[in-house]
């Protein structure tokens, strides 16, 4: 019992002087470089190294509320430069927080217009504008595209005289301020970017009453990989997913959507509820996503877009029922600012940034 107390109260003490030191200044500041050093000072040069591809989940969330999920966003890493497949509102945050050097945003590809696709578009443009980006921002997409994109250009240009007038045009020259938008036909497969070696293949996806939609795959030094955007199951995301590295694929868990339909109703909110009542129709269950990867004869799947996003073990143990019995293994639920490397000459490693 002595040994019992006498160790207790030297825990206390110790943790007492620790207290104590890490409100000291010099400790703090200490600290505070130190997280500076992993963000500002993080040698990201591996990402952009050409051996392969790189996948980093910028926001795996979705409209509904989340506590660690910012929605919906993936950046895909080909040679030097590095691309977002959608840009949901609070994603880009988590590039600089990751300690990717935003200047080297090639473009954007927009699978379609709703909110939780587009919030943080200008975002996107605005940091990696003044962190070098050398040209306007390229944002791609179907028809549409240009009014998205003309929109975000219009609300933010007095900000960009601003930026100019405080930092000059040596941090935010003029003539690269803003985005240019590449409409091309959603409604048929088609390749929308072909350059330094990476081909991106756009092809139609179901999301009535929502047309167009898409979802794209990327090509780069033999490994590949498919983002599926919002759909409900396809047999054309399958057919373009054919022999594919990795399969990303949104997934909603209509079971717990149900569950909190019922709440909705129960508290009385007509509003919330239909919108819970609608939403299953056009998106994909995540069974139905393993079964597509299935399909597909993917070699990874990895769900993202997740409706609703789940937040702790337990949730993500109800929201993945029934998986394993379609699925049994190679597939991961994403979180933000996780990290898929793809090497060129085979495998496929995970990680986080």
């Amino acid at each position: 019992m002595r040994l019992l107390i006498t160790i207790g109260l030297a825990l206390a003490a110790g943790a007492a002087l620790l207290l104590a030191a890490i409100r000291l200044p010099a400790v703090e500041d200490a600290l505070f470089d130190r997280a500076l050093a992993g963000t500002i000072g993080a040698d990201r040069s591996a990402l952009f190294d050409g051996d392969g591809v790189k996948i980093f989940f910028c926001g795996t969330g979705s409209p509904l509320p989340s506590a660690t999920r910012a929605q919906t966003c993936t950046a895909i890493f080909a040679g030097d430069k590095f691309f977002l497949v959608d840009s949901g509102s609070g994603s880009w945050e988590n590039i600089p927080a990751a300690g990717i050097p935003g200047g080297r945003l090639g473009g954007v590809f927009l699978t379609h217009f709703h909110s939780d696709h587009i919030g943080d578009l200008s975002e996107a443009n605005l940091a990696s504008w003044v962190l070098g980006r050398p040209a306007k921002l390229s944002v791609y997409g179907p028809a549409g595209v240009e009014r998205v994109v003309n929109g975000h250009n219009e609300a933010f240009a007095i900000d960009a005289l601003h930026r100019t007038a405080h930092h000059g045009e040596g941090v935010a020259p003029p003539a690269t301020s803003g985005m240019t938008a590449v409409p091309y036909d959603g409604s048929v497969e088609s390749v929308v970017y072909d350059a330094d070696g990476l081909k991106v293949t756009a092809f139609p996806v179901k999301h009535d009453p929502v047309v167009p939609a898409v979802g794209y795959r990327f090509d780069y030094k033999g490994r590949s990989l498919v983002v599926s955007g919002d759909t409900a199951y396809s047999e054309e995301l399958v057919r373009m997913s054919k022999g594919a590295d990795v399969l990303i694929h949104e997934a909603q868990a209509n079971h717990m959507v149900a569950k909190m339909r019922k709440a909705a109703v129960a508290a009385g909110s007509a509003n919330t509820a239909q919108i819970l009542a609608d939403i299953p129709s056009y998106h994909t269950t995540p069974e139905e996503a393993a079964r597509a990867a299935n399909e597909a004869e993917v070699d990874w799947l990895v769900l993202t877009h997740l409706t609703p996003g789940p937040d702790n073990a337990i949730a993500e143990r109800i929201f993945m029922r029934g998986v394993s019995k379609v699925r049994p293994g190679n597939i991961r639920v994403a979180k933000d600012r996780m990290l898929v490397v793809l090497p060129e000459g085979g495998g496929v490693r995970f990680g986080r940034l």
